[in-house]
């Protein structure tokens, strides 16, 4: 079983939830950047949360199934269509041999995840079927889909789903932008008095330069009282790092395993997946909260995947 890519989209990689417990190796950990939508997707077509699926950025995919199999789409809203008739995001579809499956226009968000049953089935590098396009590593041959590539799906577990569809996805899909929450970083006193409410008072736009390693941010500057970066140190998803230019970087699934430039701030877990679904010229706003709210936000959300 598997499928036939005719369409690739501008980038679409295998993902799953990411090559854990090699940092210290210099291994960067990847997988998807909207973990929520991806958790969901398989949830839909009875997969565990770590099987792998497709993450579509921005535009879509045409993909021709070789064999029956059923697959579902959470995350960014596209118009979806099976053999041109419509079929709905966050539903789980079967479909057939040689049925093609469309994606058409994106009404939100940045990045859609497309599920199959038995999860997409490529070799495993370091435990993780996760694409690092920067290295080469994991997904398919460490690159985003070509047309003309062909994927397995694996088998289908056989198993009683809960849940067959949702009426709406879990990660809010920001039309122009959003606001999160953060978490003071390590190194606030790097930074000249007044400049971490300065960074909750701007209003940042993503810039081109931004990819699945991390988000740069157009507006304030962030000035320094200490000039000399601190010791290079492990970097955690969401890492808010300002490098000599003064503007800020989100660190994000691609990124680098330690870095020395000063983090003055974490975007919280739960918000991570809507930074996931940010594009370029989106707007980001930051606001701190306690590690009791983050921790109870958290909680809600891995609710919300088990509800």
């Amino acid at each position: 079983m598997g499928l036939l890519v005719i369409r690739p989209g501008l980038l679409t990689t295998v993902q799953d939830l990411g090559r854990w417990g090699h940092q210290h190796r210099g291994v960067p950990v990847s997988g998807a950047m909207d973990t929520t939508s991806h958790r969901l997707a398989n949830c839909l077509v009875g997969n565990p949360a770590s099987s792998a699926t497709l993450e579509v950025t921005v535009t879509g995919v045409e993909l021709v199934f070789d064999a029956p199999t059923v697959f579902a789409v959470a995350g960014a809203d596209f118009e979806l269509s099976l053999d041109d008739v419509p079929v709905a995001m966050n539903h789980r579809f079967a479909a057939g041999a040689k049925q093609t499956l469309r994606f058409g226009s994106r009404l939100a968000g940045a990045r859609a995840y497309l599920a199959f049953a038995g999860g997409v089935d490529v070799p495993e590098v370091l435990g993780s079927r996760s694409t690092h396009v920067a290295s080469g590593m994991g997904g398919l041959a460490g690159r985003a889909l070509r047309a003309g590539d062909r994927l397995a799906v694996g088998v289908s577990p056989e198993q009683q789903l809960k849940r067959t569809q949702r009426t709406n996805g879990l990660t809010p899909l920001p039309s122009e932008g959003v606001r999160v929450r953060v978490l003071e970083g390590p190194d606030t006193d790097v930074f000249s008095e007044g400049e971490m409410a300065r960074l909750c008072s701007t209003r940042y736009r993503v810039t081109p330069e931004s990819n699945r390693m991390g988000y740069r941010l157009d507006g304030h500057r962030l000035a320094r009282s200490n000039p000399d970066d601190p010791l290079s140190s492990g970097i955690p998803n969401g890492s808010v790092q300002v490098p000599t230019s003064g503007e800020p970087i989100v660190l994000l699934a691609d990124r680098q395993t330690v870095g020395g430039y000063p983090r003055i701030a974490t975007v919280i877990s739960a918000d991570l997946p809507v930074v996931g679904q940010l594009m370029v010229s989106h707007w980001i706003e930051f606001e701190t909260c306690s590690y009791e709210t983050a921790r109870r936000a958290l909680v809600a959300l891995e609710q919300s995947l088990i509800a």
